[in-house]
């Protein structure tokens, strides 16, 4: 039985197979026989028609390029005299040449050149009646061909649809089981076998498939089904992501890289997936800016010809001895655009509360002046309360336009050679007054030698008197505020140290942080004093930071570069 199954599947594909080799015999045969006539018209006579419009065109150039138009002709006749291939060519190419070499000669005679124009039409005459003669050829050639081809192709069909319609029908019923076996696994019903009590070929599928659905049904119960499920949820979870995802394992292979992240790399999936990163960082501008160590810095990307803004997180991540990290992008693009917002409103309103606070400040000082009247004494310390709290105003607004300024990227430097006793000296002097009201002595103390800074002076100076009046809020009165100046390799270090509370440890890296409060202070202020530090010295190549413990003062320091 399982030879009787195998030889007629054999020999009837060997009888098929013979008549297809036989139709693509007769095919190429007749393709040839076609390919052959068509390279005869295009080797031979079309090159003589070419090189006649050549030279008919040389000839009609003679007027304006005379020299050019000889020397064009010469070799195109060359050109068509080793190219004779029909009776009477070669004696109208040599009518040409002898009435070409008399034209060469200095004939220019209406005779002389009606002879070579002659010469030139019955090349060219000669020639496309070569062309239609093969060309009715190559068409009955063709002609010849699809008619044999199309009767071994009626051949060919009866004896296929024959043989369809009368293969063993003992192959149908093993064929069906086969295929409702397939659909009951694709159903997921492992349990499913096929049961054949036959010895042949499909005998042999049977138990094979039976085998396969003993082997899907115990990965079906085994832990392999729920690593894989895992898998394609996580997978699902990472495409379902709204942020750009990038998973990247210690061998530096890339794992996966979800929609959005090919979206902003402009690549395929197929193209990063499992695929080294070095090798495709370096094709890829953004993947390179990626990898290097930026940290969580704002960047742009352009989306859709529309300004995107992003920050980069890097999560290391570590399970079962396997390390990996991934790389997200965060758009804040909306944020972005509200902080622009909220910066402009900020710079407009303050700008615009200055004048109306700075007019009133100076009609304060006209009531103040005995000329216009004298004052009760409740009058005078109203007028005293009224003055400070537009100072208090006029400071913050300082603040809230410096703030702006930072926000915007707008910082302007005046970088000079700034003496630090200078700067040291204008502080005390602008904080003297409150320093005095709680009976504060501030103190100086210098590591020799001093060397001059490069610097902003009026910014380090705004800088230098923040942290003093904030060591004064906070100074217990009749406490000592101490400015250091201390010499470091290439650098000069600005310290103020008070005897204050302190500041907790977790708040240090927080403190310079826009608007932040230590919770628990009583100090007023805007919270921004601080961060407006921050950004005036690190704009002039400093850096600023303070030493503080709970019940032993503050430190607050900065540094700049020597000039």
């Amino acid at each position: 039985m399982a030879n009787s199954v195998k030889n007629r599947i054999r020999l009837g594909t060997l009888f098929l197979f013979s008549l297809v080799l036989l139709s693509c015999g007769v095919g190429i045969y007749h393709l040839v026989r076609l390919k052959n006539d068509a390279r005869e018209i295009l080797k031979d006579n079309y090159e003589s028609l070419d090189y006649g419009h050549e030279m008919q065109s040389a000839l009609d150039s003679f007027t304006f390029q005379p020299d050019n138009s000889i020397s064009r002709f010469e070799s195109v006749l060359k050109l068509q005299e080793v190219n004779i291939t029909e009776p009477g060519e070669k004696e109208a190419t040599r009518t040409i040449r002898g009435y070409f070499n008399l034209f060469r000669q200095g004939d220019r005679s209406q005779r002389v050149t009606q002879g070579i124009r002659t010469g030139i039409q019955e090349v060219l005459a000669l020639n496309m009646s070569a062309i239609e003669y093969k060309n009715r050829r190559a068409n009955s050639t063709a002609d010849k061909a699809l008619t044999y081809i199309t009767l071994l192709a009626a051949i060919v069909f009866l004896v296929g649809f024959t043989f369809s319609f009368n293969f063993p029908s003992v192959l149908t019923g093993p064929i069906s089981s086969l295929t409702e076996g397939i659909q009951e696994i694709g159903k997921k019903n492992y349990h499913h076998r096929i049961h054949l009590e036959r010895k042949d070929e499909f005998g042999q599928m049977a138990d094979a498939f039976n085998d396969m659905a003993d082997r899907l049904e115990y990965f079906e119960n085994s832990n392999l089904n729920k690593i894989i499920f895992e898998k394609t949820r996580a997978e699902a979870v990472i495409n379902s992501l709204k942020e750009a995802s990038i998973g990247i394992d210690k061998n530096g292979v890339i794992l996966f890289a979800n929609g959005q992240a090919l979206q902003l790399l402009g690549i395929q999936s197929r193209d990063i997936i499992g695929k080294p990163v070095d090798e495709i960082s370096r094709k890829n501008d953004l993947l390179r800016f990626l990898l290097e160590e930026k940290g969580a810095v704002p960047f742009k990307i352009v989306v859709d010809n529309r300004e995107n803004y992003f920050t980069k997180e890097v999560m290391d991540i570590t399970q079962d001895n396997f390390s990996s990290k991934v790389i997200v992008l965060r758009n804040i693009t909306s944020f972005k655009e509200l902080d622009v917002a909220k910066t402009n409103f900020i710079a407009t309103i303050s700008h615009e509360l200055k004048t109306p606070i700075a007019s009133s400040d100076l009609s304060l000082k006209l009531l103040e002046d005995q000329r216009v009247g004298n004052l009760t004494t409740d009058q005078k310390e109203l007028l005293q309360n009224i003055k400070q709290d537009n100072q208090r105003m006029l400071r913050i607004l300082s603040e809230l336009l410096n703030m702006s300024q930072v926000e915007a990227g707008k910082i302007q430097l005046e970088i000079t050679h700034v003496k630090p006793q200078t700067l040291v000296d204008n502080a005390i002097n602008a904080c003297a007054s409150a320093a005095r009201e709680k009976g504060i002595t501030i103190l100086k103390s210098y590591e020799e030698p001093i060397k001059d800074v490069s610097a902003d002076a009026e910014k380090t100076g705004w800088v230098l008197n923040n942290f003093l009046s904030n060591a004064i809020k906070h100074s217990p009165e009749g406490g000592d505020i101490t400015i250091r100046l201390i010499v470091e390799t290439g650098k000069m270090q600005f310290s103020v140290v008070d005897q204050g509370p302190g500041v907790p440890s977790q708040y240090s890296s927080k403190i310079f942080e826009r608007f932040f409060k230590v919770p628990g202070s009583k100090a007023g202020g805007t919270g921004l004093g601080l961060a407006i530090s921050k950004e005036f010295i690190e704009a002039q190549g400093g850096q600023i930071w303070v030493n503080s413990e709970i019940g032993s003062g503050s430190n607050f320091c900065f540094s700049l570069p020597i000039a």
